[in-house]
């Protein structure tokens, strides 16, 4: 079509539409079950946490990163801190600890996550100076 809506989109667009009014009235009819304030509280934390933390956070980081050469082993090196770290997140944060049972999760993943970002860093940074030193060879 002329206008880049299709069919197709439309009616995803519908039935997204319709999965989230069939959930909001979950909430409201079931209220003694679903507690509606602590589910604002949580979608208004997100929305804070979302617009407030992370997108300034990928904003400076586009433009830092941005500004260096296109195969930068840095862009590389945030690419999978990024992915190791959003994979790791659970465990940070403990979801899925019991008191009960201490086996489940019981390292410090905080710990363990900085130390191979620190190794992802690292590496980022020493393929950048062979990046650099290869250049300098090539240029004289």
């Amino acid at each position: 079509m002329k206008n880049g809506v299709n069919a197709p989109r439309l009616l995803g667009y519908g039935l997204g539409g319709a999965l989230v009014v069939t959930g909001f009235a979950g909430l409201v009819v079931d209220a003694h079950l679903t507690d509606p304030l602590g589910w604002a509280l949580w979608f208004g934390g997100l929305i804070v946490a979302h617009d407030g933390v992370l997108v300034p956070l990928v904003l400076l980081t586009g433009v830092a990163v941005g500004r260096m050469r296109s195969p930068s082993p840095v862009r590389a090196g945030l690419t999978v801190a990024a992915m190791l770290s959003l994979l790791a997140l659970p465990m940070v944060t403990g979801l899925g600890r019991r008191a009960d049972n201490p086996s489940l999760l019981p390292l410090d993943y905080g710990r363990n996550l900085l130390v191979v970002l620190g190794l992802v860093a690292l590496g980022a940074a020493l393929a950048s100076i062979a990046v650099r030193l290869r250049a300098r060879r090539r240029r004289g």
